[in-house]
């Protein structure tokens, strides 16, 4: 029932006249690349508060926001879909207590060559806490859904591949805002993951690059970053990535440790595929980042088969999977800020120690 009020609600929403979509309050800017100017319009249809108590990741709540997303339509990057979901994002994670900024960019259109804008979404968890990780996502979705054998320029909704990890920080954010401890989590929305019209000659990971790029100006450093792609597949089953075993090891085989102990079998101890994906500028960046995908859609054996294609809908996601990721998730969160605050306390006695001598 929640799920089908949700979906009413922001297709309702989508139908307010554009003047009353476009109000937006402003937030301080919390880093010098950090910009605020909000694209375009639209209010939320996601409620901007849950009323629920308790410290479970709830998975109907990720499945709603999910249905919620993909009720908007395709969301390619500068499309007003792209701009609905922004606002709606935006609204939901200040409702929560977050900071939530853009950080703008301009690319070329692949199909004009002329400036168009992106727009990274940043929402930052007690901007005070100087120890800090990143959880991210791309939250745009491919023009059109080009691998599909019947109708590769139809309609591409994108359930998986955009909104799964849209929708799990929806009710992960739920969670942040009361966690106690010296680490403060900030989830990045990358733009233009998937701004391709030609395969072969379209760049891809624009936000992700951007972010990069500009990562050495940014007064936030990461010691850690955990990338979400691909993790609302029914017959989830998500291997250790190649690229992120390279190049974040000790992070990657963290996280799954966390799922076995919490008997979390859908995580797979053994070598998956190797992914070109978002994590790898944050790498190259000096951001060791853990990608969780799964890459086989919609089980092994089938070659991807809904990947890039209409088979990428509601109906082939499910809300166990959402929660299942969110469950280790969650946990992860909670162990990296004891990690931090015991680290923190070791240093403060050797120190002690130290000015004794």
């Amino acid at each position: 029932m929640f799920a089908k009020i949700q979906i009413l609600v922001c297709l309702a929403m989508l139908t307010f006249p554009v003047a009353l979509l476009a109000q937006n309050q402003q937030v301080k800017p919390t880093t010098r690349v950090m910009t605020q100017a909000a694209p375009q319009t639209a209010d939320s249809p996601i409620e901007s508060q849950i009323a629920e108590a308790g410290a479970k990741f709830n998975q109907d709540f990720a499945f709603g926001h999910l249905e919620a997303i993909c009720a908007i339509g395709p969301r390619m990057s500068t499309s007003r879909g792209m701009a609905t979901q922004q606002a709606m994002l935006k609204k939901h994670f200040e409702a929560l207590g977050a900071q939530v900024g853009f950080q703008n960019f301009s690319v070329n259109d692949p199909r004009t060559g002329q400036q168009v804008g992106l727009s990274n979404l940043v929402v930052r968890w007690h901007p005070k806490r100087s120890k800090r990780l990143m959880i991210c996502c791309h939250y745009d979705t491919r023009p059109f859904p080009d691998r599909d054998p019947v109708n590769p320029q139809g309609v591409f909704i994108g359930a998986n591949d955009g909104a799964s990890g849209a929708a799990f920080l929806c009710e992960l954010g739920r969670h942040m805002q009361n966690q106690e401890g010296p680490v403060g989590f900030d989830f990045i929305f990358f733009d233009g993951e998937e701004f391709v019209f030609q395969a072969r000659r379209d760049p891809m990971f624009l936000g992700s690059q951007y972010f990069a790029n500009q990562y050495p100006n940014w007064d936030v450093k990461y010691d850690y970053a955990v990338l979400v792609d691909m993790i609302g597949d029914k017959d989830l089953q998500l291997k250790m990535e190649v690229n992120s075993l390279n190049g974040a090891r000790d992070l990657t085989k963290m996280i799954w440790s966390v799922a076995k102990d919490l008997k979390v079998h859908e995580f797979k101890a053994s070598k998956g595929h190797t992914i070109k994906d978002d994590h790898l500028p944050l790498i190259q960046a000096g951001i060791p980042t853990c990608d969780i995908i799964d890459f086989d859609y919609p089980r092994p054996g089938m070659k991807n088969k809904y990947w890039h294609t209409t088979q990428d809908s509601v109906e082939n996601c499910s809300a166990e999977s959402l929660g299942k990721v969110g469950i280790v998730m969650l946990e992860w969160t909670r162990r990296m800020q004891v990690l931090y605050e015991n680290n923190a306390k070791k240093k403060k006695k050797n120190s002690r120690t130290a000015n004794r001598r």
